[in-house]
């Protein structure tokens, strides 16, 4: 299929011309361009009819990703996603694995799962990737451009614009979208990323056309010199996987032309490679896998000021009445906060429990609670009420101490 006589294919009723764009880098980019029968009889002549019976001939676009058992074809569909640009080969792949180290360090391990299950399982979610330092010559543009030599034209550079607009037919229908100094700092950004990153379909939409479904199976990898607000991630969060990147021990400016060279071998190993970790979430890692001092940070920069409070506040109720679980109601928040002249709404609350993620009781029930007198001390106190279950190990979990 990829070895036509002459580059034009017919999908539905529209014809295409394969037509490869040269690149500043010397790469070829593919792009597939509406083509008009009229204009191929011009340009062959009398040889127009013997051209249009060589060409295939396909009923819709596709997007199926593989890579060990590519086609181009599926059940008549031209299938838009690329094969890979080196096929697999024994071989050494020594700077790979050693700069994939220098990255990952102690998650060496789960780096490789990562990019075994983008290699054998590339329609399965995984983690929104996220590589950060303040410093540079750290690699993590070399490791974009690593991955970019793996999987070529199936992955795409984003901007922070990029997702703001409604126009997202660029970069909807790719493996990996890949973001360099990323700062996505509003609530909206974070959201939909976070959202895209368990979707199993999106809509896409480009300019002057209807929107339409498609099946969604990319993969997040940002990277950013800002460490803390780059993106908002809420304390109780699982999606993100949050790595600061120390600089390399030496520069060279020739490592990523020689770890191109490794691919072949690299992805041989990917292809036969057995993944270490079971699949224990929707994003295929447990969450204390991916925890790292990294994370927390962004975490604690972006947790609410009055959530904070009520945290220490409740910290401070079960350790001094030694509580192992804590059963309190919104207003029981509401009144704690108060005592220390802080004012804060019944939703706001309600935001912050249901951010946890606490069970609640479905009707009224009898259950202590604990309040400040007058001089600031607590002290028992009974009531009935709807109250929410807070364990000491999910205090632990949400605190992240």
């Amino acid at each position: 299929m990829d070895e036509l006589k002459y580059p034009y294919i017919r999908v539905g009723t529209t014809y295409y011309k394969r037509i490869k764009k040269p690149l500043l880098s010397g790469d070829f980019l593919e792009i597939l361009a509406p083509w008009s029968l009229e204009i191929i009889k011009q340009d062959y002549g009398r040889k127009w009819s013997e051209v249009f019976d060589e060409i295939p001939k396909f009923d819709g676009f596709t997007n199926i990703p593989a890579h060990s058992q590519y086609s181009r074809m599926h059940h008549g569909f031209y299938n838009k996603y690329e094969p890979l640009p080196c096929k697999p080969s024994p071989g050494s792949f020594t700077l790979i694995e050693s700069f994939l180290k220098h990255l990952f360090q102690e998650q060496f391990t789960i780096a490789l799962d990562y990019l075994t299950l983008l290699y054998q399982k590339p329609t399965e979610p995984l983690p929104i990737l996220c590589l950060v330092s303040k410093e540079r010559g750290t690699g993590k543009t070399t490791f974009l451009n690593l991955l970019k030599g793996m999987f070529g034209l199936n992955m795409t550079y984003n901007n922070n614009e990029d997702f703001r607009s409604v126009f997202n037919d660029s970069w909807v229908n790719k493996l990996i979208i890949a973001v360099d100094e990323v700062l996505l700092d509003r609530r909206e950004d974070s959201e939909r990323i976070k959202n895209l990153s368990t979707a199993k379909s999106y809509k896409a939409e480009a300019k002057g056309k209807s929107r339409v479904d498609i099946e969604f199976f990319g993969k997040f990898v940002l990277c950013s010199n800002n460490e803390e607000d780059f993106i908002k991630i809420d304390p109780v969060e699982t999606r993100y996987w949050v790595r600061k990147v120390e600089p390399l021990e030496k520069s060279d400016p020739f490592m990523l032309e020689r770890m191109k060279k490794e691919i072949p071998a690299f992805l041989h190993f990917l292809n036969s490679r057995k993944i270490t970790s079971e699949k224990k979430t929707r994003m295929w890692f447990e969450e204390k896998l991916l925890e790292t001092p990294a994370l927390l940070k962004v975490k604690r920069r972006f947790r609410n000021k009055q959530e904070t409070e009520l945290l220490e506040i409740i910290q401070e109720i079960m350790d001094a009445f030694e509580l192992e679980e804590l059963h309190f109601t919104n207003k029981d928040a509401i009144e704690w906060l108060g005592s220390y002249n802080i004012r804060v709404t019944r939703s706001e609350v309600k935001g912050y429990l249901e951010n946890w993620g606490l069970p609640s009781m479905d009707n009224s029930y009898n259950y202590t609670t604990y309040k400040y007198n007058s001089v600031g001390n607590l002290y028992e106190d009974h009531h009935k009420g709807r109250y929410y279950i807070l364990k000491r190990s999910d205090l632990t979990n949400i605190l992240m101490i």
